[in-house]
C-alpha cells in the first residue's frame, strides 16, 4: 500500500519535469488530488488499488451536490485519469478504474472576442512619450498580431523578435515551438519599446536580463502583471467590457477567419495541437456575420 501523499508528489514532479505542465495546471490538479483524497479518508478507503466504479460514482454524486460546475467536474476526472495512468505505469496500481468513466459534456460557451472598434480605442490610450506607455502598446499590439497565449509572451526574449523577416519565436505548450507572424504596426510599437522604453527600464535594476517586456521595476513581467496592465488600458477608455490577454487570443482568431485566412492557417499561428480545438472560432465567426447582416441588411428586421 502506498501513501496518498507519495503518490502525490511523485506525479506533481513527473508534470512538471516530464510533462512541462504550467503552475496553473499545477494548481488545479493539486487542488483536484486533494479533493480525492478527503473523499477515500471519508469512506476508508486505504488502499488506491480498491477504488470500484461504485466508489467512483459516490465520488461524482458528492461533487455535483458541491454545485461544481460540468467544466469542472470533467477537470477533476481527466487529473485523477492522468494520476492512475502514472500509477500504473509505476506499477502502484493494477488498473486504471477512471479509465472508462466519461466525462461530462461541457457547456458550449462560445469564445468571446473583441470589434474592431472596441480595439481601436485600446490602440490609442498608451501615452507613446513614457517607458510604460511604449511597453503597453508593443504589449497590446504583439497579442493581437499573434494570438499568443500570455504564458508565451512572458518568456518572449528580445532576441525572440525577428524583425527582418517579422517573426516572433514561441514557446508554447509542452516546449513545442513555432514562428509566429507579426505585421507593420506590431513591428513599429516594439521597435520603438526595444530602443527606447526596455532601456529606461532597465535602468532601474543592476540585474541585466534579457525577457522583451519588464515591469517599472525593470523585471521580467509576469501572466498577472500583463492582465493589471490591460484592465488598465481598458479603463482609460469608454470600453466597458471585460478584457484579459486570452480575449486577444480568441479576437486574433476571430478576425483571421472573419478575413478569410482558412482554418488550418489559424490552427497552426495559435499552436493547437488538434483542429477540432481551432473549430469553436467557426461559431463566433457565424454569429459575427449574422451580427452584421441583421444590422447592415434593410430588410432584415423590421423598425
Amino acid at each position: 500500500m502506498v501513501n496518498y501523499q507519495t503518490c502525490r508528489i511523485m506525479f506533481m514532479k513527473y508534470l512538471q519535469i516530464e510533462k512541462n505542465a504550467s503552475p496553473y495546471t499545477l494548481k488545479f490538479y493539486t487542488d483536484d488530488l486533494n479533493t480525492f483524497f478527503t473523499f477515500l479518508e471519508e469512506e476508508q478507503i486505504q488502499d488506491l488499488n480498491h477504488l470500484n466504479e461504485r466508489d467512483i460514482r459516490i465520488f461524482l454524486t458528492n461533487l455535483y451536490k458541491n454545485q461544481l460546475s460540468r467544466r469542472t467536474v470533467s477537470r477533476i476526472l481527466s487529473c485523477l485519469r492522468s494520476f492512475y495512468r502514472f500509477l500504473q505505469r509505476e506499477e502502484f496500481v493494477n488498473q486504471n478504474p477512471f479509465m472508462h468513466i466519461s466525462l461530462p459534456k461541457s457547456e458550449k460557451k462560445l469564445p468571446s472576442f473583441l470589434y474592431q472598434e472596441e480595439l481601436e480605442k485600446l490602440f490609442h490610450v498608451s501615452d507613446m512619450t513614457t517607458p510604460l506607455g511604449q511597453r503597453n502598446q508593443a504589449l497590446l499590439e504583439l497579442l493581437y498580431a499573434t494570438g499568443i497565449r500570455v504564458g508565451e509572451c512572458v518568456k518572449i526574449r528580445v532576441s525572440d523578435i525577428d524583425f527582418d523577416i517579422g517573426t516572433v519565436f514561441v514557446t508554447g505548450k509542452g516546449n513545442k515551438e513555432r514562428y509566429v507572424p507579426f505585421g507593420s504596426f506590431a513591428a513599429t510599437a516594439l521597435k520603438t519599446y526595444i530602443e527606447d522604453g526596455r532601456n529606461s527600464l532597465l535602468e532601474k535594476t543592476e540585474s541585466q536580463t534579457n525577457c522583451l517586456f519588464l515591469n517599472v521595476r525593470g523585471q521580467p513581467l509576469t501572466d498577472r502583471g500583463i492582465r493589471f496592465i490591460l484592465n488598465k488600458m481598458v479603463e482609460k477608455t469608454s470600453l466597458t467590457v471585460n478584457i484579459y490577454p486570452h480575449k486577444l487570443r480568441h479576437t486574433f482568431a476571430t478576425h483571421m477567419l472573419n478575413a478569410g485566412a482558412d482554418l488550418r492557417t489559424v490552427q497552426e499561428l495559435l499552436g493547437h495541437e488538434h483542429l477540432s480545438t481551432t473549430q469553436i472560432y467557426t461559431h463566433v465567426t457565424k454569429d459575427y456575420l449574422r451580427h452584421v447582416y441583421m444590422n447592415s441588411h434593410p430588410r432584415a428586421k423590421k423598425k
